[in-house]
């Protein structure tokens, strides 16, 4: 996992004894891969009933796929769950957690039997749905449907690109397939639309797909509502598609995936007929077997039916022996261990590289390369679209990181997300493999675009950035939460971020969406107001290794505001202008407070005033999310106390009142379509507004 630390010893790192799970004392038999299913549904079902709440139905359906999938093809080490070249598994469908949660214990994992007694409880290492970074073995938060496969897609994207980068003659030293458990809801939700496309042209021939199709969902069968021919929708994005088989067959359904992972120029689709909550007398395949407890009754029933005859949570020895992946996973990585020890030796910069990139630790020099790019945008002071003051630093900071991996949802000419060291990405229509380019055309797929980036700042390597609108900022927002909830570094450029855009109208111009964004806890929003701001915003974004970042830049130039120093830049607001920088000794009476292109509003609304006879301090706040991380000394110096604010954005205006503000000059209805000139005088975002606006609240 992308979040967790990955060095050289983690990476060779000995085997650690795990707890061990309940058992019974005596063993009996070699168990059989009905048996190791049955442990799963066992597991599953007294979990549920514990908790009171719960999701039995997909596990007990796809427990015989994860027995060929975790007992015969899975290359991981229960003892080390963040080895670089671990294959990933995504639970897409992550209501079944238990699924995972009993796989896990049962191979090895560090989570005791304990945990899985505490199911959905507080504090427990077994929430809900799976979580990152919570659960050891756990490759991402899965939950929202539709967006684990597109996570998978990134991942198996950033292992590819790895591959190609370091891999170096024999010496593979990335070489791993991405596996990912579907259910319906994954493929009725229109994001899987967009992951699927792209994974097949981007021909990720190590992405394995399992799809449980048990046609029910929580509304009954599906048959009324989805009758898409899946089969034939993946082959038309370029997959490989095998089945349907027997879900159930777990030799039929390892012998399948040996079949998949032969492919070298397209993922592939298993497609398993399953019925949910097998085993179940009265459940199985039936919407009930979905999202609650069977009760002690049918439990009892269906322990009857699978043959278990063992008390809750209880597990026999030979069932232990059968699951147990401790052994072979310590032999799976000593064996890449040694095949690296080789590598470092023949390459030891490479080596040094990947090492440093799955740490997700950024170059030596970064800091200077940061300062030198503000300082240059500082000297240069030019006057710009903060769009395109994006893409100046932009070109300074994709030279120095060769991990940043651009993109754009098919508006990279208005994005301006791409540089002179990022070329688009391509691939071979017959081998396969990539031309190095390092900016990616998404497409018109802005939610497949934020979960595929999820994906690869999951797996590491990468520190993924992509653009688009702000206004669509709504089609991704669920991926953003999901980045802020896993604590991703992943980048979101959104430009024309107000209705500075103009002509195209209301459906384009952003109004509620800066106040929405900033409503997402952990994620970093910053609407930059020149071009040395911009370079900060950056420099913060890609030092913010534990949260996402969305950067709003404006579509109309922005002309530089002078400063003194850069320094309080990066913590979100600072003191731009003094009322003494427009010729004023008397001591400030009003703040303005401003973001974006409206901070050279303030500033000449600063200058009217002054002819006033009204002394002004001019605040830049090109991030609230960070400047309301700051201290309370910090906050004082600069929205001082006891003197009237008056906030400036053209935005919602909702959440300009938490600062105190006596008035908000924002824009709290939707925009319309004339050129911005034309908008901003209709709507009062003028210097004499807003000098007007700051006389009215001092005289009251």
């Amino acid at each position: 996992m992308a979040n967790s630390e990955q060095t050289e010893t983690a990476v060779q790192a000995e085997i650690a004894v795990s707890t061990e799970p309940t058992v019974q004392t005596a063993p009996t038999r070699v168990a059989s891969h009905a048996d190791m299913a049955n442990a799963i549904r066992a597991l599953t079902m007294d979990a549920v009933q514990a908790a009171n709440s719960g999701h039995p139905g997909a596990p007990l359906g796809m427990a015989d796929m994860a027995v060929a999938l975790w007992g015969q093809h899975l290359k991981h080490n229960p003892a080390n769950p963040n080895w670089l070249d671990r294959d990933r598994f995504v639970l897409s469908n992550g209501h079944g957690s238990m699924l995972l949660y009993s796989v896990l214990h049962l191979t090895g994992y560090k989570l005791p039997m304990a945990e899985l007694k505490k199911f959905r409880q507080l504090h427990s290492k077994t929430p809900g749905h799976p979580e990152v970074d919570v659960t050891p073995g756990v490759e991402t938060t899965t939950g929202p449907l539709g967006q684990g496969i597109t996570n998978a897609v990134g991942m198996a994207l950033a292992e590819k690109l790895l591959a190609q980068e370091f891999n170096r003659d024999d010496l593979d030293v990335v070489n791993h397939h991405t596996f990912s458990f579907m259910g319906d809801g994954c493929l009725m939700e229109g994001i899987s639309h967009e992951a699927a496309s792209l994974a097949g042209a981007w021909k990720l021939n190590k992405l394995i797909a399992l799809y449980d199709d048990n046609g029910i969902s929580i509304d009954g069968q599906v048959a009324p509502w989805f009758i898409d021919n899946t089969a034939l929708r993946f082959q038309a994005y370029g997959w490989n598609v095998l089945g349907p088989i027997d879900g159930h067959n777990a030799e039929l359904v390892a012998n399948t995936i040996a079949q998949a992972k032969l492919s070298t120029d397209k993922p592939t689709l298993i497609i398993c007929k399953t019925a949910i909550g097998k085993g179940s007398p009265n459940r199985a395949n039936t919407a009930k077997a979905h999202g609650e407890p069977f009760g002690d009754t049918e439990i009892a029933l269906t322990r009857e039916a699978i043959n278990w005859p063992h008390k809750p949570f209880t597990i026999p020895k030979e069932v232990i022996a059968a699951w147990d992946g401790k052994v072979a996973g310590a032999a799976l990585e000593k064996t890449w261990s040694d095949k690296f020890a080789t590598y470092k030796a023949a390459h030891p910069e490479l080596a040094k590289e990947l090492v440093r990139r799955m740490k997700g630790e950024l170059p030596k020099n970064f800091h200077q390369v940061a300062v030198d790019t503000a300082v240059a945008a500082h000297t240069k002071a030019e006057t710009v679209a903060s769009r395109k003051a994006s893409q100046l630093a932009l070109e300074a900071f994709t030279a120095a990181l060769p991990e940043m991996l651009g993109g754009s949802a098919d508006l990279t000419g208005s994005n301006l997300t791409n540089t002179k060291c990022t070329p688009n990405l391509r691939f071979d229509d017959v081998t396969g493999a990539s031309n190095g380019g390092r900016h990616i055309n998404y497409g018109v797929r802005e939610f497949g675009m934020a979960a595929i980036m999820n994906g690869v700042a999951l797996h590491g390597g990468f520190i993924p950035y992509g653009g688009t609108f702000l206004t669509f900022s709504d089609y991704s927002r669920n991926a953003i939460r999901m980045a802020a909830l896993m604590k991703l570094r992943v980048v979101h450029v959104f430009t024309h971020d107000s209705i500075g855009l103009g002509e195209d109208g209301p459906t384009h111009q952003s109004i509620e969406h800066a106040a929405s964004l900033r409503l997402i806890p952990n994620l970093d929003v910053w609407r930059p107001g020149d071009t040395a701001e911009t370079a900060v915003a950056w420099a913060v974004a890609l030092q913010n290794k534990s949260k996402p970042t969305a950067l709003l830049l404006s579509r109309q130039n922005i002309n530089y505001a002078p400063k003194s120093t850069l320094a309080d830049i990066s913590k979100g607001a600072y003191v731009l202008a003094e009322p003494s920088e427009v010729g004023m000794k008397k001591k400030t009476q009003a703040v303005i407070i401003a973001t974006g292109s409206e901070v050279q509003l303030a500033l000449k609304a600063q200058e009217l005033l002054a002819a006033r006879k009204i002394a002004v301090r001019v605040v830049s706040m090109p991030s609230n999310t960070t400047f309301d991380q700051q201290s309370v000394a910090y906050k004082s110096s600069v929205l001082p106390a006891g003197v009237p604010r008056i906030a400036v954005e053209m935005g919602s205006s909702d959440g300009w009142w938490k600062y105190g503000c006596a008035a908000v000059v924002g824009l709290d209805t939707f925009g319309e379509s004339a050129p911005a000139p034309v908008l901003f005088n209709l709507f009062g975002f003028t210097p004499e507004n807003v000098a007007d606006t700051v006389e009215q609240v001092l005289r009251k």
